[in-house]
C-alpha cells in the first residue's frame, strides 16, 4: 500500500522526467488547407445581405448560407462575445470546441476553421479576416478568440456563490434559440453549446494552470470575419463581462452591442468550391 504521507515526494530523476521535450497531439500538416485566396478574393465584390444587433447582455441568432460570409464588429466599447454555431438543417451538427483546439491550438484565428462535432468533424466556418490578428500570445501566455472557456453561466455562478444570475451568455443563448426556433427554454438549453469566445483575451496561468481573463484589446470597429463552409445557424451573445477586465456574470460592467454582418459573393467568384464533406470514418468502430 502507498503511504499517502510520502505520495507527493519527487522522486530521484523528478528533473529529468520534467526535461522529456513535449510532442503535438495532431500535428495539423495534413489537414485540407482553405483556399484563402479564393475566399478573400470572392468577399471583395460581396454584396451585404443583412445585419443583426446584439443587444449589450443579451443574444441574437443569424443564418448565413454556404458560401456566404459574416463579420463580428465591436460597436460603442470594447466587448466580448460568446459564438454557437449549427448546421442550419442539422442541430445534431455543432460547433466543437475541443476539437478545434486540439486542431489549431488554445486560440484561433485568419486561416483557421471551426470544426463541428462527432460523427460530422469537418469544417463549418473559416476565419478569413481578424483586426486582431497582432496581439499574438502575450507575456502573460493571454491572446484573443478563444476555444478554450465554457461560456458564463447560471449554474456555476450558483455553484460558486448560490446567485440566480439570467443574462449569462449561456441564458442568452438559450434565449435566442428558443426565440429563433419557435421551441421551449427546456428544448433549446440541450442545444447550446461550448463556444468561441470572440474577442475575449485569456489564457492559463503559469503557476497554477487556471484559466484567466484580462481586458481585451478589442475597440471599436474591430472584428472577425468568417466564411460558411455549410449552411449556417449562428448564435451570438454580448458577454456580460463588457470586455472581461474584472469580472462577468453580473450587472457591474460596462457591456456594449455587437453587430453581425452577412454578405454574399457575387455569382461565379467561387468557381470550383463545393461545401465539404461529413468525414469519410466508415462508423463501423471496429464491428
Amino acid at each position: 500500500m502507498t503511504d499517502s504521507r510520502n505520495s507527493s515526494r519527487p522522486p530521484a530523476d523528478a528533473e529529468a522526467r520534467r526535461a522529456i521535450a513535449p510532442v503535438i497531439c495532431y500535428p495539423n500538416d495534413g489537414l485540407p488547407k482553405p483556399d484563402l485566396e479564393l475566399y478573400q478574393a470572392a468577399r471583395e465584390g460581396a454584396q451585404k445581405t443583412g445585419e443583426v444587433l446584439v443587444p449589450a447582455r443579451d443574444a441574437r441568432c443569424f443564418e448565413v448560407p454556404a458560401g456566404h460570409f459574416f463579420r463580428i464588429t465591436s460597436v460603442e466599447g470594447p466587448q466580448v462575445g460568446d459564438l454557437n454555431l449549427w448546421n442550419l438543417n442539422a442541430l445534431s451538427e455543432r460547433f466543437y470546441s475541443g476539437k478545434t483546439r486540439a486542431l489549431h491550438g488554445t486560440h484561433i484565428t485568419t486561416g483557421e476553421r471551426m470544426w463541428s462535432s462527432f460523427p460530422h468533424v469537418r469544417p463549418m466556418a473559416t476565419i478569413t479576416a481578424d483586426t486582431l490578428g497582432w496581439y499574438g500570445i502575450d507575456e502573460f501566455g493571454g491572446s484573443v478568440h478563444d476555444v478554450i472557456g465554457t461560456r458564463c453561466d447560471p449554474y456555476t455562478g450558483n455553484l460558486l456563490s448560490g446567485s440566480q444570475y439570467h443574462h449569462c451568455c449561456h441564458s442568452n443563448l438559450t434565449r435566442a434559440l428558443a426565440d429563433h426556433l419557435g421551441i421551449s427554454l427546456a428544448e433549446a438549453e440541450p442545444a447550446v453549446h461550448d463556444v468561441l469566445n470572440v474577442f475575449m483575451c485569456t489564457g492559463f496561468t503559469r503557476d497554477t494552470g487556471q484559466y484567466f481573463m484580462k481586458a481585451s484589446p478589442v475597440r471599436p470597429g474591430d472584428h472577425i470575419e468568417f466564411f460558411a463552409e455549410i449552411d449556417l445557424l449562428g448564435n451570438l451573445s454580448a458577454c456580460p463581462g463588457g470586455d472581461c477586465s474584472s469580472e462577468h456574470s453580473s450587472d457591474t460592467a460596462a457591456c456594449y452591442p455587437l453587430l453581425v454582418e452577412t454578405f454574399s459573393p457575387a455569382e461565379g467568384e467561387l468557381a470550383g468550391w463545393s461545401s465539404p464533406a461529413r468525414n469519410g470514418y466508415d462508423r463501423t468502430h471496429g464491428r
